[in-house]
């Protein structure tokens, strides 16, 4: 038995359309706003990267070329997806979309999104999502995708919900933030949620 991906599953980056957003593989003059999201302290505070809204690191050489090197090895991984969200209006990068932690026995996988603040209140995310969960199941084969989510960031829960996640538990005092303690949600969505959903659409 090996342990090798078949080419065609995660080895394959494509681009994805839909109405406002398009997803694709990173390219070097994605770097700016890549940069300026991962600088992004309230972006931090809701993926649980700092535990207090001014918490700031120094932005210096060694984290550039991690960010460069970080992103510029991406669309060789064979085990994850990781894409770029581009507004179809502007043209440009907004944020990324990305499903990883792969459980190949088991079909399934987490997914993950961040968009800077000129991607937000749009749509974009909701779409993004929509793209890469429908590429999950329909292309990739996956059974089961799931995510958490801090209540702290309802509106993110409200976005998923639209895609068809459901919750499925919660996690009680999972981080430290502004000098309280917060829970997450654990959400997924099924192939034959997805299956049905795009049935009376």
């Amino acid at each position: 038995m090996t342990n090798e991906l078949p080419v065609s599953a995660f080895s394959v980056k494509p681009t994805l359309v839909g109405k406002q957003v398009l997803l694709r593989p990173f390219l070097a003059e994605d770097t700016p706003v890549l940069r300026s999201m991962l600088r992004d302290v309230e972006i931090a505070r809701l993926t649980g990267s700092v535990h207090a809204a001014d918490q700031t690191d120094p932005w210096d050489e060694t984290a550039e070329a991690r960010m460069q090197a970080w992103y510029g090895s991406r669309n060789a991984q064979p085990d994850r997806l990781d894409l770029a969200v581009v507004d179809r209006r502007s043209g440009g990068c907004v944020g990324e979309v990305v499903l990883n932690q792969w459980d190949e026995p088991n079909r399934s996988c987490n997914i993950r999104i961040a968009l800077v603040a000129g991607g937000q209140g749009r749509g974009l995310g909701t779409e993004a999502m929509r793209l890469m969960v429908g590429h999950g199941f329909e292309q990739l084969g996956l059974h089961r995708i799931s995510l958490n989510v801090y209540d702290f960031n309802p509106r993110a829960r409200r976005a998923y919900e639209k895609v068809g996640f459901v919750q499925e538990g919660a996690r009680r005092d999972v981080l430290y933030v502004d000098g309280g303690w917060e829970s997450d949600v654990l959400m997924s969505i099924l192939a034959p949620d997805w299956e049905r959903r795009r049935s009376v659409q």
